[in-house]
């Protein structure tokens, strides 16, 4: 039996995520997406920020559909995406929970990196075997 996301996180709009417009502000979704990845991580990993790697992001691209307003309660939805030999793809969906209306499609290429080197480095294999057992649980 597999399940619909990998992870779910759950927020409410807080006022400051809304610009003059009464809406959350398109860049906020990026904040979203980056909070949902974090609590991925640490939920995988028992704690720590990333799997056993550094990961940065190499590209994040987010379609959006609609607005989101203060205190709506949303859900951000995460799957794991291709996996190659440095990277990752995740993708997203943010969803208004009351109404059910998906607000926006995103998608991060995340990169395994080494600060030293100044370089991306292979996929560790715990990494790898963590990634390809949650994508396997998705049905992805």
């Amino acid at each position: 039996m597999t399940a619909e996301f990998a992870f779910v996180y759950r927020l409410d709009v807080r006022f400051r995520d809304c610009d003059s417009q009464g809406h959350v502000n398109n860049a906020v979704f990026f904040t979203y997406l980056e909070q949902c990845r974090l609590m991925f991580w640490r939920e995988l990993t028992g704690g720590s920020a990333s799997p056993h790697a550094r990961v940065i992001v190499a590209r994040a691209e987010c379609d959006y559909r609609a607005p989101a307003f203060f205190g709506d309660p949303l859900e951000v939805r995460l799957n794991v995406g291709e996996i190659g030999r440095s990277s990752f793809q995740l993708a997203y969906e943010i969803v208004n929970v009351v109404s059910g209306r998906r607000l926006a499609e995103a998608k991060t290429v995340m990169v395994t990196y080494d600060y030293t080197a100044g370089a991306s480095v292979p996929i560790p294999a715990q990494t790898r075997q963590v990634l390809e057992r949650v994508k396997a649980t998705t049905g992805e």
